[in-house]
């Protein structure tokens, strides 16, 4: 057996059940030899090397399961330990809106950007067109929402992008005309066959990059349903090219051990990575795809995708839509627009604070565009 000699903390009990900080392990020296009766100096003891790798593991092991349950509790805006006093929320509150104003506020002099170019328009689905809910399958959207994003693709070529897959997120919306980009971008069709009322869309759209993953995702779906049944509340998804585990009606003293159930199941997958959104785990292929290849995906489909002139408008509120706002934002072509009551770290460069103002916004666009001398 090899053995390391560790100085010995200045904590520690006369029992020696060490736990070796990432400090210490800067201090181990090894033995020349596994002697019994050599001498330490003093303030070492001796550890075999299993035993100390063992140890740093635990430690590094809680240290990550902590930094992700510190994320989730950032991922939860509204979470009340998260909120400074109510005076110091409204300073950083008015201060974000002045970097981030309201698009509604803002709507004249966005709409003077366009500078007349082609709009196109991204939309996230949950949260966005339909309210944040407990039970992702009760997240209806309103039929006044309904009418007015069919208004809108009437005017504008209009895509919803979203981590459902195609056919729930169909469910809800339940329009043909639109283009719907699933699973975060990674299955994308275009309008149905005779709906579409814009020339440059290609009625037969299908685009699946991740289509290899579907066994295994599938796989990884059912392996979660077993492993996180003995958590109340857990509720799994399997979005064909991706699955979500939604913690939202989880206890949040049950969150570490989610967080621990969730890797020990994706240990066994390293082609599959581990993200974030609001109060959901996200398993997805490690390929090189989000929302923000997507929107670069439909625009060039729309034959678009070197051009001067168009002005794509995204709105959404997760943090897998900031892919797509950061490819806005580097193009200098259109804007991103951040649904949220609460400052966040964003590339979007207007918000909206629900989605009854995400509407109000989406009735503007239309009233506009009909005002507007036919060509």
């Amino acid at each position: 057996m090899v053995s390391f000699v560790v100085e010995k903390p200045q904590i520690m009990s006369s029992s020696q059940n060490v736990v070796v900080s990432e400090t210490t392990r800067s201090s181990i020296i090894p033995k020349m030899n596994d002697s019994s009766s050599q001498k330490l100096p003093p303030g070492f003891i001796s550890i075999s090397k299993k035993k100390l790798l063992k140890n740093i593991d635990i430690i590094n092991g809680g240290q990550r399961i902590n930094a992700w349950v510190d994320s989730m509790r950032a991922s939860s805006p509204t979470h009340l330990k998260s909120l400074p006093s109510s005076l110091a929320s409204q300073q950083q509150l008015n201060s974000w809106i002045m970097q981030h104003p309201s698009a509604l506020e803002m709507f004249e002099q966005i709409m003077e950007a366009s500078g007349g170019k082609q709009i196109v328009m991204f939309l996230d689905y949950d949260g966005t067109l339909s309210p944040i809910v407990d039970d992702p399958d009760r997240a209806f959207m309103s039929s006044k929402m309904r009418r007015t994003v069919k208004k809108l693709a009437k005017c504008f070529p209009t895509a919803i992008v979203t981590g459902r897959c195609i056919d729930k997120v169909y469910n809800f919306v339940k329009l043909a005309e639109l283009y719907y980009a699933g699973s975060h971008g990674m299955d994308i069709k275009g309008p149905a066959k005779g709906f579409s009322r814009h020339k440059r869309v290609k009625q037969s759209l299908l685009y699946q990059p991740a289509s290899d993953y579907v066994p295994m995702i599938d796989e990884v779906y059912r392996q979660l349903l077993e492993k996180t049944k003995s958590t109340p509340g857990v509720k799994v998804e399997n979005h064909k090219f991706c699955t979500s585990v939604h913690f939202r009606c989880v206890d949040e003293k049950k969150w570490s051990e989610l967080v621990l159930q969730v890797r020990s199941v994706l240990k066994e997958y390293p082609t599959l990575k581990l993200t974030q959104g609001r109060k959901v785990f996200e398993i997805r292929p490690m390929i090189e795809w989000d929302k923000g290849k997507a929107l670069e995906f439909l625009l060039e489909s729309l034959g678009f995708g070197n051009s001067n002139n168009v002005f794509p408008i995204y709105i959404g509120d997760d943090r897998t839509d900031e892919d797509a706002f950061k490819v806005l934002r580097d193009r200098g072509e259109g804007f991103g627009i951040l649904v949220s009551k609460f400052p966040k770290d964003t590339d979007a460069s207007y918000s909206l604070k629900d989605p009854s103002e995400v509407m109000d916004f989406l009735r503007r666009l239309v009233e506009w565009k009909q005002m507007q001398p036919r060509i």
